[in-house]
């Protein structure tokens, strides 16, 4: 007999139910409250409450719906509390009950803006903390891009600053003073370029026009990352028009920071291979496994065809250089703000010489230049040709295509909020809680310690837990001659 469900009808009383009871038993969300701590907030936003007033809402809880709203690429914090009655899981995660009263949306942009940055810098690094006492970060070699991220801005927005002072009134008034800030912070880099000086949004400041493609305004987003268990170890957020390349050395102290660990190897493409980079490499005693960027530009564009400096041979006793042709160019001039030595031939030699096509289109002749640090250089610069820099650079370029491939998934592919310092607080979120994820898949204590060794003897390289195994063995007790291979059972 075919039964029918009967209309519903309310019930009086609930008794003996738990909103433990409707959640499955590998909820994501419930491991994410069994291995992070969100207490410690509490210390770290003490100072921004004062002692009288409404009570707010617990900080625990502002963090816990921070990390929903990105976790599970909510569109606005607005719908994020409507839907929170419909969804019994969001609900245990925040130790509400189903009749607890939802607070007002609002409550999250007043909290950002009143923890500021470093509130959540310290919720990321305490995450990565976390990651590193579970044994998931190696630290000796980290891995460092960048990645473009969409402002929260349209293209019709942008105005030429040159003409925006014709039609300026109070609304702008703000906007020109920010303006100004934002000139002189530009002027006072290396990275200030002045096609994208010009130009800027009325309704985010921050961002930058970038011509990648279709120009759009964009913030750049930049990240060390480990490859044992590929956990980020450090992350920042520029305007989009900053050179990558001048954020290298930042994230190298912020992986010191964060691990309690100097990395001995840096392994990015030829945009960090800049002299700069390598000598700040050098200096620190860390390997620079990146492309040279000087030599990269000489094999393309207006620089094709025309011999490369290293086709001159420096003679350290003469201080002078040999051309191919055999001429030698001498010293010409040096620049102390840019630590250069330039060498040139005479005008004349160079006029009459066979090979001037395949040497220089100048009309004043070749121009060698040399670092007043060259040794160092070219030291470095071979160590980035070696057989294992080749390796790593290919590793690197599938390893952190994932990492960025990861942080789409959450939304990161377009700014949530406007300003740089709201950017930067969602790329945090975004990081923490990638890492998050790798915590719960791979940290101790969540996953057989077999499974661990074997997953993070795959991302290292190794040939099965065998070798693993035998590779860790080699490392405690040393590499003895006859050493018999140990085979482990379970």
């Amino acid at each position: 007999m075919m039964s029918y469900q009967p209309p519903p009808q309310e019930k009086l009383f609930y008794t003996g139910e738990h909103l433990d009871k409707r959640k499955r038993r590998n909820h994501p969300l419930r491991a994410i409250n069994k291995r992070i701590d969100f207490d410690f907030i509490y210390k770290e936003v003490k100072d921004k409450y004062g002692s009288n007033g409404n009570v707010s809402v617990p900080p625990p809880v502002i963090l816990k719906l921070m990390l929903l709203l990105v976790f599970y690429n909510v569109r606005s914090e607005r719908e994020l509390m409507e839907t929170m009655p419909e969804r019994l899981d969001w609900l245990w995660f925040l130790g509400y009950d189903l009749d607890t009263e939802i607070p007002n949306h609002s409550v999250l942009s007043k909290a950002r803006k009143k923890w500021g940055v470093e509130t959540f810098k310290k919720f990321f690094e305490m995450i990565v903390w976390q990651c590193v006492e579970s044994g998931l970060v190696d630290g000796s070699k980290i891995f460092i891009d960048s990645s473009l991220i969409d402002a929260d801005a349209s293209n019709n927005s942008v105005v030429d600053t040159h003409s925006l002072k014709k039609y300026l009134n109070k609304s702008y008034r703000e906007l020109e003073k920010r303006l100004d800030e934002k000139e002189d912070t530009r002027k006072d880099s290396k990275n200030f370029r002045e096609v994208n000086n010009r130009y800027i949004s009325t309704t985010d400041p921050d961002a930058s026009i970038v011509r990648v493609g279709k120009p759009k305004l964009r913030y750049h987003t930049h990240r060390a990352v480990d490859p044992a268990a590929e956990v980020i170890t450090a992350t920042e957020v520029t305007t989009g028009d900053v050179n990558e390349a001048h954020r290298m050395n930042s994230l190298m102290q912020a992986h010191q920071g964060n691990i309690g660990a100097n990395a001995n190897t840096v392994v990015a493409d030829s945009k960090y291979g800049t002299i700069q980079n390598y000598l700040t490499c050098y200096d620190k005693g860390v390997k620079a496994h990146m492309p040279d960027l000087k030599r990269k530009q000489a094999n393309s564009g207006l620089r094709r065809g025309i011999f490369a400096d290293d086709r001159f041979t420096y003679d350290k006793e003469t201080n002078t250089y040999e051309c191919p042709a055999g001429k030698r160019l001498k010293l010409k001039s040096l620049h102390e703000a840019r630590q250069g030595i330039d060498y040139g031939a005479p005008k004349k030699e160079c006029e009459k010489c066979e090979l001037r096509p395949q040497c220089t289109k100048n009309k004043a002749g070749r121009t060698v230049k040399r670092h007043l640090r060259q040794q160092e250089i070219d030291y470095m610069r071979a160590l980035a040709g070696s057989a294992q820099s080749k390796k790593d650079i290919k590793t690197r370029q599938h390893l952190m295509e994932r990492s960025f491939a990861r942080a789409k998934r959450f939304g990161f592919k377009r700014a949530r909020w406007r300003g740089l310092w709201r950017v930067q607080i969602q790329e945090y979120i975004t990081s923490a809680i990638q890492n998050i994820e790798i915590l719960i898949k791979y940290g101790r204590g969540t996953r057989n310690a077999v499974a661990v060794a074997m997953e993070i003897a795959q991302r290292k390289g190794l040939n099965g837990l065998f070798d693993f195994f035998n590779n860790c063995i080699g490392t405690i007790f040393g590499k003895e001659k006859n050493r018999q291979p140990i085979l482990c059972c379970y």
